[in-house]
């Protein structure tokens, strides 16, 4: 019944990835889950046979401009959550699927370019306001973060975002081989086992932190 977009300008910024971690954990939390892979590379589906996924986890292709709104609306009937991962272009699908989503999350790391790249898909939802006829929720937020540290850079760019009144989501993904091997070993982070890969508890945290601050987004909480 929800659906959350994710969206993005540039590649590489972690999408695909925040995308398999949010569906991991919602579906791990009982929760039926479409993953629509709207991306012409077809990262999702690639990553969907490297393991059986979880029963109520399901995967749609569909890179058509001309199809993605049925095929939005269509999983919104049959799942709790429809999360689309979309390709890092400006192209039709993505306006459509903007227009139709519940919340729109937007992924950089932590340097001008993808501040810059985000501040673009900022723009792109606001259009959607007004083809939508409503204001359509986002949230920017930061993937790949070094876990050590949080950078003089990622802080600039908070500060730059709230004095452009862009809304931050409150959790980041950090930087955690757990959910890299995710595309080497298929599955969701509930699949793996300690043997194949260090930090997995460290990453399973993280993962629950970055959903839940994603629920609270849909449910208008705390940024």
């Amino acid at each position: 019944m929800t659906v959350i977009s994710f969206v993005s300008s540039k590649g590489g910024v972690g999408k695909t990835t925040s995308a398999v971690v949010l569906a991991g954990e919602l579906t791990a939390a009982g929760r039926n889950v479409v993953l629509i892979d709207a991306d012409p590379n077809r990262p999702l589906e690639a990553w969907s046979r490297l393991r059986e996924l979880p029963g109520a986890l399901r995967i749609i292709v569909d890179d058509s401009a001309e199809t993605i709104i049925d095929t939005i609306e269509d999983a919104r009937a049959a799942a709790d959550f429809v999360i689309v991962d979309l390709e890092g272009t400006a192209t039709d699908r993505i306006g459509f699927a903007v227009a139709r989503s519940d919340l729109v999350l937007i992924p950089l790391q932590s340097s001008v370019l993808d501040a810059a790249e985000a501040a673009k898909s900022v723009k792109l939802v606001r259009q959607m306001w007004r083809v939508a006829n409503r204001e359509i929720p986002y949230r920017v937020f930061f993937t790949r973060v070094p876990p050590a540290i949080r950078e003089r850079t990622a802080r600039d760019i908070d500060r730059q975002f709230a004095g452009a009144s862009i809304p931050v989501l409150s959790a980041t993904l950090i930087d955690r081989a757990a959910f890299r091997t995710l595309f080497s070993l298929g599955g969701t982070l509930h699949e793996l086992e300690t043997s194949d890969v260090s930090g997995l508890d460290s990453a399973k945290e993280n993962a629950r932190e970055y959903a839940q601050a994603v629920i609270n987004a849909v449910r208008g909480g705390v940024v």
